[in-house]
């Protein structure tokens, strides 16, 4: 007969001190800390669907050219990887999901893994099969997947620092998703959980607020509540408002930080590059038309995979 002794006892190791050795080096607590890597979804078969006839129920905004689509994308992964971001690609995507291009709705990374989206549209529901079997194949933990009634899309959830994160409703996120991942931060060490609600006619949060360093956010005084304002500003945060309505509905402010007070941007929005610039951010462009055509840019096609910690 064997007995127990020291041997057997269990690790304490906290999970994130295991990581890097049984997952991987992957981590995300913010919008703006040196973005080292991230998750991308080349357009494959699967964009030769959206036809005059079918962008609508697709929802794509207009009809596009699919060879110029592909050609913007892969654009911006090189401008990411010349940034020294790596790009890793989702593998075995459906061939009937031309919205898998939008990476960014599908997960929301945390410090210690991924938290899986479920989306709200049967348009794009199954997207995050293969966005899930591709984070576990880079070693990356999927800490939740949301289930039952519940809807939740990644772009709901923006990280404000370590403790404090953003986590909107809308039409895409419900109050079941959003119950379901606040328990999720919260078992992560996450102390302020805000909710948002997302007004009519946005669906995720990145299409009011986007961050452009620790404590300073691009706003749309259209979009944003005031208890918000109000929060932001209470907490030393410096807001810049972006006050041409035309380019936030275009998609104008949906950047990604690069580093601090560094964004990689789609050309054709003069007024926010100047915004941008004259509060000392720097704005590299990207021409991506033809994408944004799809209802979504460069935020909406970049998911995190790790990022220093600010």
């Amino acid at each position: 007969m064997y007995v127990q002794g020291d041997r057997w006892l269990p690790s304490e190791n906290a999970f994130s001190e295991d990581m890097g050795e049984v997952w991987g080096d992957w981590y995300c607590d913010s919008e703006v800390g040196r973005l080292r890597a991230v998750l991308m979804h080349r357009p494959g078969p699967e964009l030769e669907i959206v036809t005059p006839d079918t962008y609508q129920d697709l929802l794509f905004d207009a009809p596009i050219h699919h060879g110029r689509f592909r050609e913007q994308f892969d654009a911006l992964v090189e401008m990411y990887r010349s940034l020294g971001v790596a790009v890793h690609l989702v593998e075995g995507q459906r061939l009937d999901r031309p919205n898998a291009v939008y990476v960014r709705d599908l997960y929301t990374m945390t410090p210690e893994g991924a938290i899986l989206a479920r989306p709200a549209t049967r348009q794009r529901r199954g997207e995050e099969r293969a966005v899930a079997s591709t984070l576990a194949g880079l070693g990356v933990p999927i800490l939740k997947t949301v289930n039952a009634q519940a809807t939740y899309e990644g772009s709901n959830v923006m990280w404000l620092d370590r403790t404090t994160c953003l986590l909107g409703t809308s039409s895409r996120t419900n109050g079941a998703g959003a119950d379901q991942v606040e328990h999720e931060l919260r078992n992560l060490g996450v102390e302020s959980v805000i909710r948002v609600a997302v007004p009519y006619g946005q669906i995720h949060v990145d299409g009011f607020i986007s961050m452009v360093d620790k404590k300073t956010a691009v706003i749309s005084p259209w979009l944003v509540t005031w208890d918000l304002r109000r929060w932001l500003l209470d907490r030393g945060f410096t807001l810049i408002v972006a006050t041409n309505l035309d380019e936030v509905g275009r998609l104008g402010t949906n950047f990604v930080c690069v580093e601090p007070r560094k964004v990689i941007m789609a050309a054709g929005f003069p007024e926010t590059r100047g915004l941008l610039e004259a509060n000392g951010i720097e704005a590299v462009e990207v021409e991506i038309d033809e994408i944004l055509r799809g209802g979504g840019a460069v935020h909406c096609m970049t998911g995190f995979l790790k990022r220093d910690p600010v």
